[in-house]
């Protein structure tokens, strides 16, 4: 999941780190950064950053480019909103890349890939499950914190692997049978990180999650 600077040709990069920009710049001028100027809530949002860059640090693969690790993208999202969480993961990106685990080329590409694809299924699934499901309590912890997250992952191995196969990186029937299957295997995995740590927040520090209301989803029905 994080691509070297050689695997594809060069205008992709470029075209990439161009649009990564644009929606960087929009979401810096659009965040909600108030909610930060709580200390707790920068404490969480900074920690969060430091955590997930040591979890995409831990990795696992055979080819360059085809690597795997935990995502937290729904984790952060849940809890801070689409814009903070794109700005903090792009941070996390960017900590990747200055350690070595990712080309600095590559940025726009792996930046795009995993913070934007991995905020925006998030938002796109928070919203789906919003409007079609009762607010329950167990609802939110089940479906948004777990299932939502094992789905956010799916969908971004299965995207990569579609936007690698159409860059000519590797052959499309590789991909879908040696690469894509383990995201389903990992989708597993995020969905107990990201609801492990979702159902901790939720009882105990409610506050950190900026899509949990306490009169939503714990008023009596």
């Amino acid at each position: 999941m994080n691509l070297p600077d050689t695997l594809l040709d060069e205008g992709w990069y470029w075209v990439a780190l161009a649009t990564w920009l644009l929606f960087f710049v929009r979401s810096v001028w659009l965040a909600p950064w108030h909610r930060l100027k709580d200390s707790t809530q920068l404490n969480v949002w900074l920690g969060m950053i430091v955590l997930l860059t040591l979890i995409w640090n831990l990795k696992a693969g055979v080819k360059p480019g085809l690597t795997l690790h935990l995502l937290g993208a729904t984790l952060f999202t849940l809890s801070f909103g689409p814009r903070l969480a794109f700005i903090g993961l792009s941070l996390v990106m960017a900590g990747i890349t200055l350690n070595g685990a990712a080309g600095p080329l590559a940025f726009g590409v792996n930046a795009l890939l995993l913070a934007g694809l991995g905020v925006g299924f998030s938002q796109m699934f928070y919203r789906l499950f919003s409007f079609c499901l009762p607010k329950h309590f167990f609802v939110y912890i089940f479906v948004h914190g777990f299932f939502s997250a094992a789905l956010t992952v799916i969908c971004i191995g299965f995207s990569i692997t579609s936007f690698l196969a159409l860059a000519g990186a590797y052959p499309w029937d590789y991909l879908i049978s040696e690469y894509f299957p383990y995201f389903l295997l990992l989708g597993f995995s995020e969905a107990w990180l990201s609801g492990m740590i979702m159902t901790l927040f939720v009882v105990y520090r409610p506050e950190w999650v900026i899509t949990f209301d306490d009169s939503r989803y714990l008023a009596d029905k």
